[in-house]
C-alpha cells in the first residue's frame, strides 16, 4: 500500500464526507512547487487557493512569523491588544481605494469578512436588503451560502436561506449577458421585489472567483457605484480572492477606478496564514455597536505578522508588475493555443492580471459546457504534475492562480503542461466517442 493510498483511506474514515479533497498529499512546498508523500514534485497553480501570492512559505513571511512566535501567538485583540493588528489596520486603510477617512477591522475566514461587511452595511442604513450577483460566491456560513449565485455544492441540503438577499445577473458577454442588461435586471427588480429604500448594500466580486473568472466591466461597476449613491445603497467588493496585487493592482476594482464603501479580503491577505479584514468608510464601520463585531481568534498576532510581512512583499519585489507578466504570458499563449485546429473545445480565454481561466464548450456554436473535458484535463494536468483548479456555475471553467513569485521558467513549464493535457483529454474524449 502507498502512502497516499493509506492517507486517502484513513480520511474516507476519519474526515467530513463534504469536506471535498483532491488526491495530493502533501509533504513540502516552496514557492511555486509542492512535493506529495510519494516524493513526487508538482508546479502549484492553485495556490492554496489564490492564498499563497506569495509563494509558499516565503522567507520574509516565515521570519516575520517566527519572530512573532517569540513574543506571543495570542491574546485576544479584545482582551490585550497589540500593535501589529493596529498597524495593518493603517496599512489597509491608506492601501484601499478611496479618498475618505477609513478604519479596519481583522478576522479569521474571508466568509466571516463578509458577514460582518453585511452587519455593518446593516447598522449603518438601518436596511436590511442585500444585493447580490448570480454565479456569485461569498462563503459558506449561512449568509454566505445566501449570497452565493450557485446553488450546487454550496446550497444544496441546506434548507432555507437567511430573507431579504437577491440576485441579479452578472454581466457575461461571451454567454450574452451585457452590462445593460444586467443593470436592467437589477432595475427590474427594484420594481418588481425590492424597494431600493430597503436595499442596505451590493455586495460584488469585481472578478468572480468561483463563478468562473468573469471581469466585470468597468463601465458596469462604475454605473453600479451611481445607482448605489442615488438610492443611499453601499457597495461592498469582495476582493477575497482577487485581491493582494493578483489582478496587477493591490484590488482588483483600482482597474474601474471605483471606490467600494466596504473591501472585503483574506486568501493572499496573510500568506497562508488565516486571516481576513473589513476595510471601508469609518462612519459604516463604526456603525455596529462596541463589542457586536469581531471574535476570540480575530487578527490572530502570528496572522497579522505574517500579513504585514505580506504588504512588505508584495511593494518590494513589484507584485503587481509580475501579475502582470505572468498574466500576459498566460494569456496570449493559451490564447493561440484555442486557435489551432483540434482546439475548438477552448471556448474563450479571459482573465485579469494573473487570474487568468479558460473555458471549456462541447461547441463554439452552441457554448455549451463541457464539464467532463474539463475534469479530465485537470487529471490530465495533475498526472504530468501540475495542479489546477476547476470553476464556473457548470464547473467547465479551468482557472490558473500561480503564486505571484512564481520564476517564468515554471510558468512557461506549466503552460507546456497544460498544453499536453488538453491535447490528451480531447484525444480521449474523441476515442471514447
Amino acid at each position: 500500500m502507498t502512502a497516499t493510498v493509506d492517507l486517502k483511506s484513513r480520511r474516507e474514515t476519519a474526515v467530513a464526507q463534504g469536506v471535498a479533497t483532491r488526491g495530493i498529499y502533501a509533504v513540502k512546498a516552496e514557492n511555486a512547487e509542492l512535493w506529495d508523500v510519494e516524493g513526487k514534485r508538482y508546479i502549484d497553480f492553485a495556490a492554496g487557493i489564490a492564498v499563497n501570492n506569495t509563494g509558499h512559505r516565503h522567507p520574509k513571511v516565515m521570519a516575520a512569523v517566527a519572530e512573532q512566535a517569540e513574543a506571543f501567538t495570542h491574546t485576544c485583540f479584545h482582551v490585550a491588544p497589540y500593535e501589529g493588528y493596529i498597524r495593518l489596520a493603517e496599512r489597509l486603510n491608506a492601501a484601499a481605494p478611496g479618498d475618505f477617512t477609513k478604519k479596519t477591522m481583522l478576522v479569521t475566514t474571508g466568509a466571516e469578512a463578509v458577514e460582518n461587511a453585511v452587519k455593518m452595511a446593516r447598522a449603518y442604513t438601518g436596511r436590511s436588503g442585500v444585493i447580490a450577483f448570480a454565479g456569485a460566491f461569498h462563503g459558506r456560513t449561512l449568509m454566505g451560502m445566501a449570497l452565493c449565485g450557485k446553488v450546487a455544492p454550496y446550497k444544496k441540503s441546506f434548507g432555507a436561506m437567511p430573507p431579504e438577499v437577491f440576485h441579479a445577473p452578472f454581466p457575461n458577454a461571451y454567454h450574452g449577458v451585457t452590462a445593460e442588461a444586467s443593470l436592467a435586471a437589477l432595475n427590474q427588480l427594484f420594481k418588481s421585489t425590492i424597494d431600493p429604500e430597503r436595499v442596505a448594500a451590493f455586495i460584488i466580486e469585481p472578478v468572480q472567483g468561483e463563478g468562473g473568472f468573469n471581469v466585470a466591466d468597468a463601465d458596469f461597476l462604475r454605473e453600479l457605484r451611481k445607482i448605489a449613491d442615488q438610492h443611499g445603497i453601499l457597495l461592498i467588493a469582495d476582493e477575497v480572492q482577487a485581491g493582494m496585487a493578483r489582478t496587477g493592482k493591490l484590488f482588483a476594482m483600482e482597474h474601474a477606478g471605483v471606490a467600494a464603501d466596504l473591501v472585503t479580503m483574506a486568501k493572499g491577505l496573510a500568506g497562508g496564514f488565516p486571516l481576513s479584514a473589513v476595510t471601508g468608510r469609518a462612519e459604516v464601520i463604526d456603525a455596529a455597536p462596541v463589542g457586536g463585531i469581531g471574535g476570540t481568534y480575530a487578527g490572530n498576532p502570528l496572522a497579522v505578522a505574517a500579513a504585514n510581512a505580506v504588504l512588505d512583499v508584495i511593494a518590494e519585489e513589484e507584485l503587481c508588475a509580475r501579475a502582470n507578466q505572468i498574466g500576459a504570458e498566460l494569456t496570449a499563449r493559451l490564447t493561440a493555443l484555442s486557435q489551432r485546429q483540434g482546439m475548438e473545445p477552448i471556448g474563450n480565454v479571459r482573465g485579469l492580471g494573473a487570474m487568468v481561466a479558460f473555458e471549456l464548450v462541447t461547441s463554439r456554436d452552441s457554448r455549451a459546457p463541457d464539464t467532463a473535458l474539463t475534469q479530465r484535463i485537470v487529471a490530465e494536468a495533475e498526472a504530468r504534475g501540475l495542479i489546477i483548479l476547476p470553476c464556473g456555475t457548470y464547473g467547465n471553467v479551468i482557472r490558473l492562480l500561480p503564486p505571484l513569485t512564481t520564476p517564468m521558467d515554471q510558468v512557461e513549464e506549466a503552460l507546456n503542461i497544460i498544453e499536453a493535457a488538453i491535447e490528451a483529454a480531447i484525444g480521449a474524449g474523441a476515442a471514447a466517442a
